[in-house]
């Protein structure tokens, strides 16, 4: 059994561990990312836990427009709460509580704590193999992004409520 909540203080190392094991080093934000970030949008942070341990988690701040500026990941103080748009940084389950869809229900829970927080919509950017993942939940493939983040090629994915 699992539960999704609101991310604590407490959670977040365990957050940049878990990133820390599913991205690549130049793609994961590091735990001092995590901190910063969360000091100025914790509303944003969601866990999942299964029985009692935190194996995934998905984030990410509000900003004004349908797209995700690499600069907002290294400045926290580009969120605007008043925003249309929640943006999806990070999206990860640990490796060993993976294909028990997890991660499908975390981004159904940022999905609808977006739409209920009256968002126009939620921006991400995935690698081509995650495309169908997030088109599957609406999600619009907008081509290839501007974004060079972590020294790879992404996807701008636009999800309209």
């Amino acid at each position: 059994m699992y539960k999704i909540r609101q991310a604590i203080t407490e959670d977040i190392s365990r957050m940049a561990k878990i990133e820390e094991i599913c991205f690549s080093e130049t793609e994961a934000a590091s735990l001092a990312s995590f901190q910063q970030r969360f000091a100025v949008f914790p509303e944003c942070f969601f866990v999942l836990e299964s029985d009692g341990v935190v194996v995934g988690h998905i984030n990410g701040c509000i900003f004004d427009a349908p797209e995700l500026p690499d600069a907002l990941y290294s400045d926290a103080r580009l969120h605007c709460p008043q925003g249309g748009y929640q943006t999806v940084f990070g999206l990860a389950v640990d490796p060993q509580y993976q294909n028990k869809g997890y991660a499908s229900a975390l981004t159904h829970y940022f999905i609808a704590f977006s739409q209920n927080s009256e968002h126009k919509g939620m921006v991400l950017t995935c690698k081509d193999h995650l495309i169908k993942f997030y088109q599957s939940f609406g999600f619009v493939h907008q081509g290839i992004s501007d974004s060079s983040h972590g020294g790879v090629q992404w996807n701008d994915m636009l999800l309209t409520f």
